[in-house]
């Protein structure tokens, strides 16, 4: 089953000035666990908007087994573990996608 966790900085984080040392080792502990984890294929897709206003989000797109395992895996990501980014969990279905993936466009 495919699920999708939408995730959103906690108020503190809003303003840049705020951030500290460690929320930027929690979001790259993020990051390196998500690429692992989409190369070793759980996770489909990943990313965040590029505005910076508090409607900024991420996703992660990602397959398991179940709901339940789902919300384990969504619960293990560091922003949420640490509590510097709230998420919400969705049954998704990927519908279409291009057959060239990891491609970035400038």
């Amino acid at each position: 089953m495919e699920f999708i966790y939408v995730l959103k900085l906690i108020p503190r984080l809003h303003k840049e000035e705020n951030w500290t040392t460690g929320d930027e080792g929690i979001v790259q502990r993020h990051f390196e666990r998500l690429k692992e984890l989409t190369d070793d294929g759980v996770v489909i897709l990943a990313g965040r908007t590029l505005n910076e206003e508090e409607n900024a989000f991420g996703i992660v797109i990602f397959e398991a087994e179940d709901g339940e395992k789902a919300r384990a895996f969504m619960k293990e990501d560091p922003t949420v573990k640490e509590g510097i980014m709230t998420a919400e969990l969705f049954p998704y279905r990927v519908a279409l996608l291009r057959k060239e993936t990891n491609t970035l466009v400038e």
